[in-house]
């Protein structure tokens, strides 16, 4: 797959001000932990392989968890998140699906009860922002740096299983 174009490059002050508001997400005060799970779940929601390495790789090298960055994908059939993560994923998920969604009641009234308001209205816009990221990379064609793929014998020799 072929990069399309270079936001960065074509549209330098927007592609700034989205780097600036996501500079505020992050200084926004919000739990590290649930932030590298929004932009994780959010990034594989949306098809964003870019978002979804970059997102592994910070998360991975700020110590989470690894077997449950794994499991992100399927967090609501694993043990390894609280209520509080649960709260921030079916936001995460509900805002990232508006159009299909509509962003029920039931959602607000979950994460509203794990979260303060001004941690909500974080959330959300933290969420609105990894959307945008994953749009931008998305529709460029943003290329993930990539290690040498292992051939499928290599996977067998290394211990790894081929298939479950």
């Amino acid at each position: 797959m072929q990069p399309r174009m270079n936001v960065a490059q074509l549209a330098p002050e927007l592609y700034r001000a989205v780097a600036a508001l996501d500079g505020a997400v992050k200084k926004s005060g919000l739990d590290g932990r649930i932030l590298h799970l929004v932009k994780l779940r959010a990034s594989q929601i949306n098809g964003c392989a870019y978002c979804v390495d970059l997102h592994v790789t910070e998360a991975l090298a700020d110590g989470l968890n690894a077997q449950m960055l794994h499991l992100l994908s399927v967090w609501r059939e694993s043990s390894f998140f609280d209520s509080r993560d649960r709260a921030a994923l079916e936001w995460t998920e509900s805002v990232t699906l508006a159009a299909h969604t509509g962003i029920p009641d039931d959602a607000f009234d979950l994460v509203r009860g794990a979260f303060s308001e001004a941690e909500v209205a974080q959330l959300t816009i933290a969420i609105g922002t990894i959307n945008i990221w994953n749009r931008i990379a998305v529709s460029s064609r943003l290329q993930h740096p990539a290690q040498e793929r292992p051939e499928p014998n290599d996977a067998k020799a290394a211990g790894r299983p081929i298939s479950p």
